[in-house]
């Protein structure tokens, strides 16, 4: 890389985000360790791509580094770790990166999606719940994160239930693949059937 680049985070993120998009871990940490004037912006690409790579983990380790150069996660940042959180699916680390996410941050509908997601996937469908209940503005997405969580823990009759409350609107294609996948897995065929009957195409 051309020695004027090197520390333009700009070009650095980019070319972060196109080495760990093709699985080259070792590359994109070199680039990253080269940049003496690293931001928050080089700071995500690394997380994303430490996410999109199945190493969540090394995502944590890469907050406490930031913590310690004073760098201030932003919203990005802590919906990347919530993906981390999904992934790896430890109650424990979930609860400590919500305990570190500013009421201010965690209030946003895009990070209370995040963390119904996250709930959903640890299978602590009461805490996913409470973070859908939480939110005033519920759009598409929120109503078919929790839709898709009560699938993914066996609860059928609950996601059928809050399919027939989410306003007609907001529905789409995934809220229809959510409620029949949750009707799958518990099998719940008739109750399926019914469903795509109901569905205008």
């Amino acid at each position: 890389m051309p020695e004027n680049y090197r520390n333009d985070n700009v070009v650095l993120s980019s070319a972060l985000h196109m080495l760990m998009k093709f699985g080259d871990i070792q590359n994109a940490e070199r680039i990253f360790r080269s940049n003496k004037k690293k931001d928050i912006i080089t700071y995500n690409a690394l997380i994303n791509g430490y996410n999109l790579n199945d190493e969540s983990s090394k995502c944590f380790k890469i907050l406490e580094e930031m913590r310690h150069e004073g760098i201030v996660p932003n919203v990005f940042t802590w919906n990347i770790l919530i993906g981390a959180c999904s992934q790896i699916g430890m109650i424990h680390r979930c609860e400590y990166i919500i305990d570190r996410i500013p009421l201010d941050i965690q209030s946003k509908r895009q990070i209370q999606n995040s963390l119904i997601d996250m709930w959903g996937k640890c299978g602590s469908v009461e805490k996913a719940q409470i973070a859908f209940k939480s939110i005033d503005d519920r759009d598409t997405v929120t109503y078919n994160t929790i839709i898709n969580a009560f699938g993914l823990n066996g609860m059928g009759s609950e996601a059928i239930h809050l399919y027939k409350q989410m306003p007609n609107y907001l529905r789409d294609e995934v809220s229809h693949i959510c409620v029949l996948n949750a009707c799958s897995h518990s099998g719940l065929v008739h109750e399926a059937r019914n469903i795509f009957d109901e569905i205008t195409f």
